[in-house]
């Protein structure tokens, strides 16, 4: 379905401009760096949950022949509590430190309590051994119950709730509490005839990205630091590194090296502070890579939830409220993407009478991070199974409900703005039209749907582009290509410029290079980076275009530009943009142009799905058997990659509602930290991901652009969940949809 305006580059299949190096072995990760004298840097890991720190003795590591540095939380300047951006929310800069390195507390499983840097791994590995640690062990508190209970041990003595009227008397593992709500929901629920109110829970799941977190750094006591890593943000691993060990900005600089997989799980610092302690400490440059199980135990998963969901409705479909209160755990350290998940749990819905609570907890777990969409999956899962129910005992189609109620242009969100114009009754009737949706369920089979909504983003993109003698160009972006984003750049830049997609280089620069850019995250990048890229190659247009006049000797007005020639509207004259280029020292020097832009009118972004699912009733398993992801993306700047942005979000949405999950035993030790034991989705799990592109253009970019990284994760949850309950007859509340769970609901009469 398309209504967006045809370009000539815009649109169009091209082959991605880093594909190459990417399948032939070439591009350079985050462990592929090796400098000269280079060390190896190993840390040493809590084996407790939750333990006082009462004395850390490093002198026998230090002694190791083999050991050049060793350093500990001490080794970080006295920091003040100070927020600062971390990925795609902000942190508090002393968590920050006290997660790179514990203070006084273990606080989970796999906390890092110190790290030594030596001639190679196997020393670096004798040397941890070395360390003598003295833990008090306290009882770990693993649970959002527990954790909320006024009875439970306090992770921190000075954490007292914010979000009420009053500041408690006592500190609580319930770092916020937050509230959002439009009309009234009592009057809402006093119009409607049917209401249903429902409890569910989602656990901890990890992005699942391949690489794990790698970096190398190199310190200069006297010039220029160096770090190297695999980021979605090398700008805020700059900001954040430059903080916690009190760097000067323009002292530090950090290149982003290709990454294999985040889903923004890697938009926060871990190992890069303590590799550049190191250094320092060494005078050599130091490289870390984490190990599978490191990665799982250590670094940022998504929150578990527990959530509740009611809705009320008439008889003909209208909801008339709808109330929500969702806890997510943000692990050791507060900071749980909670508001998000409030200001999306119901927005797919035109309802005038909503309330949605949530509360942000700590407990003995890693501190969790952003994940697709962060904070929607979870709330929007409990909605969408309630709108299903609604939709289900009223006896009307689940599509026909969703377009009944459906969030359109006009609408007042919760969160503050009214909706421009969007796409969820275009993805509806998209669902309903398809193939799928009108095909019948198989006997022994269920069918799922649910919808999605993420509010997208914009904000701070640099770029600059730059044009060689021969017409061809380069493209320096601050915004590291997680999703193909070169290939969007390259192709936007292209359409301005009016010239082929392949003389243009797109080159993800440091952050030397160019001014701060936000991190690729929040569905921003094609939007924003693009608009600068727009920008700036306008601002190439209007360059030639004088550039010619001056050779003309007329003014920049009689130019025309178009199909990559200046024409001279006023007499004879045509000079290709490599013409113009050629002899550009004769009328200035060389053409370039930078963007520095705060975008802003990210369109939000509407996804539905659609899940066929089959459960063997002797052993619980799940097999979706069909499945359909629709989406509005604004404009497809590269279509291939939009339906795999779709085809991505929808397979960790699956594998999030059907298998994944941290297992905990009592003592709050992680028992299936690899992917042997955590069951991502394999190729040979599933059916091809069908795709539906639906294009509402956004009217605040000039190629109608709205993100579509995010709102594809959000639906399988509820489509997956509903699915699955269609087919054995029951009603799912709790994921993932595991053999054993499904089981143990078959079997409850």
């Amino acid at each position: 379905m398309s209504e967006a305006e045809s370009f000539k580059y815009v649109g169009q299949r091209t082959i991605r401009p880093d594909g190459f190096d990417k399948v032939t072995g070439r591009a350079s990760y985050g462990a592929d760096l090796a400098l000269p004298g280079m060390l190896w840097g190993k840390t040493l890991r809590s084996p407790h949950a939750h333990a006082k720190i009462l004395s850390v003795d490093v002198s026998a590591a230090e002694n190791h022949p083999d050991v050049m540095a060793v350093v500990t939380f001490d080794d970080f300047p006295r920091l003040k509590n100070e927020s600062v951006v971390a990925g795609e929310g902000a942190a508090d800069i002393l968590d920050m430190a006290r997660n790179c390195l514990a203070d006084d507390k273990a606080l989970y499983h796999g906390h890092a309590i110190a790290a030594v840097a030596a001639r190679s791994e196997k020393a670096a590995k004798e040397a941890l051994a070395l360390i003598s640690v003295e833990y008090e062990v306290l009882k770990p508190v693993l649970s959002l119950s527990e954790a909320m209970d006024p009875k439970a041990p306090i992770l921190h003595e000075d954490m007292f709730t914010s979000g009420y009227e009053n500041r408690p008397e006592k500190p609580s593992n319930i770092a916020t509490r937050a509230e959002m709500k439009m009309g009234d929901v009592e009057e809402g629920f006093q119009a409607a005839d049917l209401i249903v109110e429902r409890e569910f829970k989602t656990p901890t799941a990890h992005q699942g990205y391949i690489e794990p977190h790698a970096c190398t750094a190199k310190y200069d006591e006297s010039g220029q630091s160096m770090i190297w890593c695999c980021t979605q943000g090398h700008y805020d691993v700059r900001t954040s590194t430059s903080k916690l060990l009190g760097i000067k900005l323009s002292n530090l600089n950090v290149i982003a090296s290709e990454i294999g997989g985040g889903f923004g799980g890697k938009t926060v610092v871990y190992q890069e502070p303590v590799a550049l302690a190191l250094s320092k400490k060494s005078g050599r440059p130091v490289k870390m890579v984490m190990d599978r199980s490191e990665v799982f135990i250590a670094t940022g998963p998504t929150s578990a939830t527990s959530l509740r969901a009611k809705v009320g409705a008439k008889k003909d479909g209208t909801i008339t409220a709808m109330e929500g209160w969702i806890a997510y755990e943000a692990g050791a350290f507060k900071g749980s993407p909670m508001m998000p998940g409030l200001m999306t749990m119901f927005t797919p819905y035109d309802c005038p009478n909503v309330k949605v609570e949530g509360f942000d907890v700590v407990l003995n777990k890693s501190k969790v991070a952003a994940y697709r969409a962060p904070g929607a999956p979870q709330a929007e899962f409990a909605a969408e199974m309630v709108v299903n129910e609604i939709a289900e005992k009223l006896g009307i189609d689940p599509i026909d409900i969703r377009l009944k109620n459906a969030a359109k242009e006009g609408t007042q969100t919760i969160y503050g703005p009214k909706m421009p114009r969007v796409g969820l009754i275009e993805c509806l009737q998209a669902a309903k039209e398809s193939e799928h949706y009108k095909s019948a369920v198989k006997e022994g089979h269920g069918r799922g749907l649910a919808a999605g909504f993420w509010f997208n983003v914009g904000g701070q993109s640099s770029v600059s582009v730059n044009l060689n003698t021969d017409g061809t160009g380069t493209i320096l972006e601050g915004s590291p290509d997680i999703g193909g984003s070169r290939a969007s750049m390259q192709m936007m830049a292209a359409e301005v410029l009016q010239i082929s997609p392949s003389l243009l280089k797109p080159i993800v620069a440091n952050t030397d290079s160019l001014p701060y850019s936000m991190t690729t995250g929040g569905s921003r990048t094609t939007f924003a980076t693009g608009m600068a890229v727009i920008e700036a190659a306008e601002n190439i247009v209007a360059q030639v275009k004088e550039r010619a006049a001056a050779i003309w000797n007329v003014t920049a007005e009689q130019v025309d530009y178009s199909d990559g020639v200046a024409t001279n509207m006023s007499g004879e004259g045509r000079m290709s943009l490599a013409e113009v280029c050629e002899i550009a020292e004769k009328t200035g020097g060389q053409i370039s142009a930078s963007a520095n832009i705060n975008a802003k009118g990210a369109g939000p972004s509407f996804a539905v799905h659609i899940c066929d699912a089959e459960v063997d009733k002797e052993t619980g398993k799940v097999d979706i058997r069909r499945y359909t992801a629709i989406q509005d993306a604004g404009k497809a700047i590269h279509p291939s990659y939009v339906e795999g942005q779709l085809q991505g979000g929808a397979v960790q949405g699956i594998g999030w509602a059907l298998n994944e999950e941290y297992i905990f035993n009592s003592e709050g030790v992680m028992e299936n930290p690899g992917f042997l034991d955590y069951r991502i989705p394999l190729a040979s799990d599933l059916p091809m991901i069908e795709t539906v592109v639906v294009e509402v253009p956004n009217k605040a970019h000039p190629y109608g652009v709205r993100g579509v990284g995010e709102s594809g994760i959000i639906p399988p949850l509820g489509a997956v969940g509903w699915a699955v309950g269609d087919a054995i007859g029951k009603k799912v509340e709790e994921l993932p949809c595991s053999p054993p769970r499904i089981l143990s609901l078959i079997m409850d009469n």
